[in-house]
């Protein structure tokens, strides 16, 4: 996906780190909802540009994982107090345990069962006891629905960036959706350069993410009482580990 290597040094201008102030807010709330004592520390697998990182380090130690080189060097660049792991949320294994594991939207990227039952065995194995995990998926198949994004922003070093997403499911009898991305690039204010980008993302019931969340040895907890800012933009499942 060249968003997450060749263009990652543009990835600050297609979603910006003040875009998330107000959804790390509400993570630390489910958070403090949800979790058997105190939460302090926090893994989060696919962190890419440390966009929640920047706000959650406020008050968690955060180690952040992601599998794209790029996309963790520019994570630094933001998050310089930050540990930084190149690794697969399907098979990383640090041999430490976390209050809290967050997997945001990279958990789209997985696209069948296996691969989601693999990232929810990850989030169990690096989760102590009473400790939670939080996933925030783009979407479920219940919710999904066929749709156009666009935004951008302007940088202060001259660059600017503007993008059409289109969501679309040749198939829905399957667990995946496409998505196309179009970026139009402008440097030092005048160089344009247009790119795209092809990604397959994953879809799946929410029946189906309950029955994986409980197969990883985790207890879903309802957080529906909990106000999200961005409920009608993603889903939220909440998995604790058993005390």
């Amino acid at each position: 996906m060249r968003l997450y290597s060749e263009l990652a040094p543009w990835f600050h201008l297609l979603t910006h780190p003040s875009d998330y102030e107000d959804e790390a807010d509400h993570i630390v709330r489910v958070v403090d909802a949800t979790i058997e004592g105190k939460a302090r520390t926090l893994l989060e697998l696919g962190s890419g540009g440390g966009n929640n990182a920047s706000h959650l380090k406020a008050r968690f130690a955060c180690t952040l994982t992601d599998v794209s080189p790029e996309m963790l060097e520019l994570s630094r660049t933001l998050n310089p107090e930050c540990e930084h792991i190149q690794g697969d949320m399907r098979t990383l294994r640090l041999g430490s345990t976390f209050d809290v594991v967050l997997v945001h939207d990279a958990v789209a990227y997985m696209t069948t069962e296996d691969d989601l039952r693999a990232v929810l065995e990850t989030v169990s194995a690096h989760l102590r006891p009473g400790g939670v995990g939080i996933l925030v998926p783009d979407t479920t198949r219940e919710l999904f629905a066929a749709q156009t994004r666009h935004g951008g922003h302007d940088g202060d070093d001259g660059r600017r960036l503007r993008y059409l997403e289109w969501d679309h499911d040749p198939d829905p009898g399957d667990t995946s959706y496409d998505v196309e991305f179009v970026v139009v690039l402008i440097e030092d204010g005048k160089e344009v350069r247009v790119e795209y980008d092809h990604q397959t993302c994953g879809v799946f019931s929410e029946a189906a993410w309950r029955q994986l969340i409980t197969q990883a040895g985790l207890a879903v907890v309802d957080v529906e009482t909990i106000a999200d800012p961005h409920a009608a933009e993603h889903a939220v499942f909440v998995a604790r580990k058993p005390a």
